[in-house]
């Protein structure tokens, strides 16, 4: 038998795993609702045409080849434009990559030794303790606090910073809770790291889906001292997710960073490029009208508060109200495991959700993501359903 490495043992991704499941109950002809995945083109949500027509003009000008390893010029000019217009200065380097995804994974390439640990919030997108693992990291959580608005406890950073502590993550607008982090909070953060020598690893992938006319602050644009990458893309504000099209922002002191900036490049040049005529898109969205936002964000809110009101209506669950991006992470009375509600879920009512522990919790606390990027009836049918087989849960668990 050939043996994996053991670096894949503990690695996991919630938000596709549970798929597997659905395809088995999908077999037996019962309906599937998805509120899993967060792809809006699977829904009502379409990119703006003009980034198509960059793309497809790239292609017929036959720019198939292999791109400059950091992107084209024309591209990261245009990410710097966004980074200003973000307010991020003392930009030291910006690189495209095969989605925002690919820039984390180097970027956690280039910095973590195996048994050193990187401060990861949990809740959170599981792809940073998938890399870790990978790395051979130790995981070293911190927690968001749910009586805050899901904002992160600076507390409980402080107590897990140790030396062999090398970053922070920070996912704003958060993913899978839709918090939009306060100045407040990440001020405290950007002193933490100054002081620590910590790397930000700033992750504002939705950093334009804002509901209620929240405001979105960039921590790198707080301190120009603070080693900060701000990772962002094409995926979800411009609604092309299957482009494979993010991008990294390298900024803080430049005698600090030099070093890593080149271990970065390193693993730049060795994969050679990202997707060639997909960059010519980033122009154009970047630059252009942004407004599809304004339909997206209407349809987004509707959705928003729907989904707030009809799951709170449901005895034993309580929902914090999302501020940014297209999730809920509704939280179960219930001492038992939200996986196995959320198996029975799927199995009994068709709906799709994911279980909390697939992101990461508070200790003796039960949760699960959904995802409102469906329309009012789909998602009416979907939490109808949740309440009643949670009831059923209840009862039968005890």
């Amino acid at each position: 038998m050939i043996q994996p490495a053991i670096r894949t043992e503990n690695i996991a991704y919630a938000v596709r795993d549970i798929v597997v499941l659905a395809d088995e109950v999908a077999k037996s002809g019962k309906e599937i609702l998805y509120l899993n995945i967060g792809d809006p083109n699977l829904f009502d949500f379409e990119p703006p045409k003009h980034i198509i027509e960059a793309t497809y003009k790239a292609m017929l000008s036959n720019y198939n080849g292999y791109a400059p390893s950091s992107g084209i010029k024309e591209a990261t000019k245009a990410i710097e434009g966004e980074a200003h217009r973000k307010g991020i200065d003392n930009i030291k380097d910006i690189f495209v990559t095969t989605g925002a995804s690919e820039a984390i994974e180097i970027c956690l390439g280039a910095l973590v030794n195996e048994g050193e640990n990187v401060l990861t919030p949990m809740p959170g997108y599981p792809i940073y303790s998938a890399i870790s693992s990978k790395l051979r990291a130790i995981e070293n959580p911190y927690y968001l606090d749910e009586e805050n608005k899901w904002m992160p406890n600076i507390e409980d950073i402080k107590s897990k910073i140790n030396d062999k502590t090398r970053a922070i993550v920070l996912i704003n607008p958060n993913n899978p809770t839709g918090a939009i982090y306060s100045l407040e909070i990440l001020k405290q953060i950007a002193d933490l790291a100054l002081r620590y020598n910590l790397v930000i690893f700033s992750d504002e992938i939705y950093d334009k889906l804002l509901l209620d006319g929240k405001k979105h602050i960039s921590i790198a644009s707080l301190n120009k001292d603070v080693s900060c990458i701000t990772f962002g893309g094409l995926s979800k504000n411009y609604f092309v997710p299957g482009f494979r099209i993010g991008w990294g922002i390298v900024s803080g002191q430049e005698q600090n960073l030099r070093s890593y900036i080149e271990a970065i490049n390193k693993i730049l040049r060795a994969r050679l490029s990202a997707n060639h005529p997909e960059q010519y898109g980033i122009k154009p969205a970047l630059e252009s009208t942004q407004i599809h936002l304004v339909n997206a964000i209407q349809k987004l809110t509707k959705r928003r508060d729907l989904t707030y009101s009809l799951l709170n209506s449901i005895p034993g669950i309580s929902c914090v109200k999302p501020e940014g991006a297209f999730y809920a992470f509704p939280r179960l009375d219930t001492e038992h495991a939200d996986s196995l509600f959320v198996k029975q879920l799927l199995q009994e009512t068709g709906v799709v959700v994911v279980p909390g522990s697939g992101f990461g919790q508070l200790p003796g606390t039960r949760h699960f993501r959904v995802v409102f990027l469906p329309n009012e009836q789909i998602l009416e049918k979907a939490y109808r359903g949740i309440g009643e087989q949670f009831a059923k849960f209840k009862k039968v668990i005890g």
